[in-house]
């Protein structure tokens, strides 16, 4: 049975990572309003650090890919993320290809946009968006310096933190962000990668979850990472390894309970999906190997018996910057936007206008507007980014096509402008649908291209160096 083809192993990559982390905490008193319904205007403590952990993995005579994990929620415009991005590509000499800056999206962290320097608390954010950027080369820089001999193997769990959150309202005719027992059934799904060096000691835990980190929301007053702080704390102390959660397409996820200024639920919330990534990597292969059937072994029924064995380990190493045209709504230019926003006092409505006015300004007025995506081959598995906040479909179908693959699907990568929500919401009077500055039919649009474009970077020469560790 030496070479029978029934086997396990899990989908991995040979070559050389590092990790490194820095940390990202802003001044109590800055400004940090992310919700409409809030009455307060800045941070008045700190629930727990905000960090910048990246991971880098460096093939000799190649660039380094780098992705960054930031505690951070969201960016307002489009200039402050490309300035951020373009100083890291210029300091380490990086294409623009083969670096993620990603946002965990935390509804608890500060504003990272200077225009909110009006407010108590604004004169805070441009001193701290200079010492974020030096934080994310830093850790960028140490990442790609520590690089050495590892693997990155996946394991694929489950976790039932996330929950449908597009609610019907039982007393109008729209539709809520708030649980619904009774919606489409999550996607669970729980992407763990193991990064080990090769005698075996751990190095990084990637997280790739789709949830909305909005536990903490309108009446929480403290910075705060949300659930992912309290998961990553839990993933560290038992692995002694540096935990980077990837914040999956989550358009209409988050957990049964939120909106509160509780800490105790983010950290219950944390402890959850942490406890979730721990069993994932305890039902792990150990690393570098794989499951083989060996033999037939007679007894009161006959047993199937397999054995361990040396994987062998692809090092494909491949970064593509793709991008897609999307079709524009029918939207209010900037200047009607502005003066809505000069002629009304009200802060839920003035929260909802400064959100549609940062996207029209980044999207421009045109019918069309050019969104850019990041997709790298990283042995058996794809790392898809893209800067907008898409619904699971699109995890859901790229893993169906591909289901021979680890695909990683991170929201709110290098950017952000609005939703992705499926057609069939288009014609329900839902938050996704009249914030987002996309049209009916760009999901599928994406889901789509993104085909194609892994399909494209699957067949690109050369092909993969596979070798035993």
């Amino acid at each position: 049975m030496a070479n029978s083809p029934l086997q396990f192993k899990h989908p991995s990559y040979c070559g050389r990572i590092g990790a490194a982390r820095e940390e990202i905490t802003p001044p109590v008193g800055i400004y940090a309003k992310n919700w409409g319904a809030a009455k307060h205007v800045v941070a008045e403590d700190i629930h727990r650090p905000l960090t910048v952990t990246a991971i880098a993995i460096c093939e000799p005579g190649d660039e380094p890919i780098v992705l960054l994990s930031l505690d951070l929620g969201w960016w307002r415009r489009r200039k402050d993320e490309w300035a951020m991005r373009r100083s890291l590509l210029e300091e380490l000499q990086l294409n623009a290809a083969r670096v993620i800056i990603h946002f965990t999206h935390t509804h608890a962290g500060p504003s990272v946009c200077p225009e909110d320097s009006l407010y108590a608390g604004g004169e805070m954010i441009e001193p701290y968006l200079e010492m974020v950027r030096l934080k994310v080369i830093s850790a960028a820089k140490k990442a790609i310096e520590s690089a050495e001999p590892a693997l990155l193997e996946w394991g694929t769990g489950k976790c039932s933190l996330a929950q449908n959150r597009d609610m019907p309202d039982p007393e109008s005719n729209r539709i809520l962000c708030g649980y619904n027992p009774e919606g489409i059934p999550p996607d669970d799904t729980l992407l763990v990668g193991r990064v080990t060096t090769i005698p075996g000691k751990n190095i990084a835990v990637l997280v790739n979850y789709a949830c909305h980190p909005t536990t903490l929301a309108f009446d929480n007053r403290l910075i705060s990472p949300d659930f992912p702080g309290a998961m990553r704390e839990l993933v560290e102390n038992k692995t002694a390894a540096l935990c980077l959660y990837l914040h999956g397409a989550s358009g209409e996820l988050a957990a049964r309970e939120q909106y509160t200024a509780d800490i105790a639920v983010a950290d219950r919330h944390g402890r959850e999906l942490g406890y979730a990534v721990l069993s994932t990597l305890e039902g792990m292969l150990p690393p570098s190997t794989k499951f083989n059937y060996t033999e037939v072994k007679e007894s009161g029924a006959p047993l199937a018996v397999w054995k361990y064995d040396t994987a062998v380990h692809s090092s494909r190493l491949e970064a593509v910057q793709d991008q897609i045209e999307l079709i524009m709504q029918s939207l209010p230019s900037a200047s009607q936007l502005r003066s809505e926003l000069d002629a009304t006092e009200d802060l839920v409505l003035q929260e909802r206008l400064n959100r549609k006015l940062r996207i029209r300004e980044g999207v421009g007025d045109a019918e069309t507007a050019s969104m850019p995506f990041w997709v790298w081959q990283v042995g058996d598995s794809i790392i898809l980014g893209h800067p907008n906040e898409a619904y699971s479909h699109l995890q859901i179908e790229l893993r169906r096509v591909f289901p021979e693959i680890a695909i990683v699907v991170m929201n709110c990568a290098n950017g952000h402008f609005g939703y992705l929500p499926p057609t069939l919401l288009y014609a329900e009077n839902i938050y996704p649908v009249w914030q987002t500055p996309f049209a009916a039919g760009c999901l599928e649009l994406m889901i789509e291209r993104c085909i194609d474009s892994i399909e494209q970077i699957r067949s690109m020469q050369p092909s993969p160096r596979n070798y035993t560790e």
